[in-house]
């Protein structure tokens, strides 16, 4: 059946996560594919950061830190993450940054594995950035000489020997969108005795994860993209619960300490998640990312992702239908089982047309050398969405609007 407007049109009529769109505040006229690189404003997160500025911070004082429960922020919010991604309450908590939370887990995992012998890290090419540069990093600052190796991921599982240490991939790959199979591949590692450190930045929110069903080690993820927690906003830690207790994170800060405020000369870590706390939580920063979990508190997550295939299937037979002259070449896996909620198609001139169609009110974005990337945020992004978006977009091609001299200069963030 070829796609219609009008088919469009029905399927939001229908769709039971359709109300969740009035929660956020999205400009009028413009069609936002980047959810997957910054979530949009969820409208309460206005009033929030109003209460916490004005009353918490500004009346309360350093009084809010028990008042106002500043003090259990991160685990408080871990707990309502755990159920987006497959995990007990008590082993998910909220703290700094995905690049500095894997960092901790990383060199966790490696601790654990030296003992026996173990110093190589496998990982994937073309992994999102800042993963491979801190594996980098850690290997070159790291005692026991850990050994990092690249390897396609068609490989990895049969790779994977008694010299693997840990295994670091992206569950959803942030250009292709191509989703890995977690617990085939966690059960390949711990057949070898390594094991596996899940970063889960672009599945959250967008796609079902069970973690504890894949019998997962250690994971990480973010808060500014899917759940909508506001640029920069604090990421999250995964430590299966057994490793509690007998993991040492390396940035044993004073939030992680077991008395906090004893204020003793030497670190003692808790026995807990919070052990992977480091420093003072961001206060602000955390109560803009519980506003958007709140949200996902009153999703059903399986309903998200009928949506999510329905909505990135759509816009990839329309892509088909309207842009099949145009040479652009699908990056994505077409079999939605095995794609997040995103689409990524090649293009030589990917920068520019990107460009023009955030010109014309379409908003995606540029990974370089010639990704062109559409994330669909189901909560907010509408079935007829997608059928403006492609219009757009053959317009842009019909008309060569990408060969603007405006749109040919590469900007700081593309």
């Amino acid at each position: 059946m070829t796609l219609s407007l009008h088919t469009l049109r029905e399927w939001d009529s229908t769709d039971p996560l359709a109300s969740f769109r009035d929660e956020f505040d999205l400009p009028d006229g413009l069609i936002y594919l980047n959810g997957n690189s910054l979530g949009a404003l969820p409208k309460a997160a206005k009033q929030r950061a109003q209460q916490v500025i004005e009353q918490e911070w500004g009346q309360g004082l350093i009084r809010s830190w028990n008042t106002a429960d500043w003090v259990n922020q991160p685990r408080r919010l871990g707990q309502k993450i755990t159920p987006l991604i497959g995990a007990k309450a008590e082993e998910v908590v909220v703290a700094d940054s995905t690049s500095v939370n894997l960092f901790k887990v990383v060199a966790a995992a490696l601790a654990l594995q030296q003992k026996k012998g173990r110093h190589e890290i496998i990982t994937e090419p073309g992994n999102f950035p800042t993963d491979r540069y801190i594996l980098q990093g850690l290997c070159q600052s790291l005692a026991g000489d850990p050994v990092l190796t690249t390897l396609p991921a068609t490989e990895i599982t049969d790779r994977i020997s008694e010299q693997t240490a840990v295994v670091v991939l992206t569950h959803v790959h942030y250009k292709s969108g191509q989703m890995h199979d977690m617990k085939a591949i966690t059960r390949k590692a711990h057949e070898q005795g390594a094991l596996v450190v899940w970063d889960l930045s672009h599945s959250t929110g967008a796609v079902p994860v069970d973690l504890n069903g894949a019998d997962a080690d250690f994971a990480v993820g973010c808060g500014y993209k899917y759940l909508n927690g506001g640029p920069g906003a604090p990421a999250f830690i995964y430590v299966a619960e057994r490793f509690h207790g007998k993991v040492e994170q390396p940035l044993s800060g004073w939030f992680g300490h077991s008395a906090p405020f004893a204020m003793l000369d030497d670190y003692e870590a808790v026995g807990d998640i919070r052990q992977m706390l480091t420093g003072t939580p961001s206060v602000v920063a955390n109560s803009l990312l519980e506003v958007g979990l709140d949200i996902y508190g009153r999703v059903d997550m399986q309903q998200l992702r009928e949506k999510s295939v329905r909505l990135t299937d759509a816009f990839i037979e329309l892509v088909e239908q309207s842009c099949a002259d145009r040479g652009f070449t699908l990056a994505s896996p077409k079999d939605s089982k095995v794609r997040g909620s995103q689409v990524s198609l090649t293009h030589p001139q990917g920068y520019a047309i990107v460009q023009a169609l955030i010109d014309q009110g379409v908003i995606g974005d540029y990974r370089a050398p010639d990704i062109l990337r559409f994330g669909f945020a189901p909560l907010y992004v509408r079935f007829e969405d997608i059928w403006l978006a492609v219009e757009t977009l053959k317009n842009v091609m019909d008309k060569e609007l990408w060969r603007d001299e405006r749109f040919q200069k590469q900007q700081a963030v593309t």
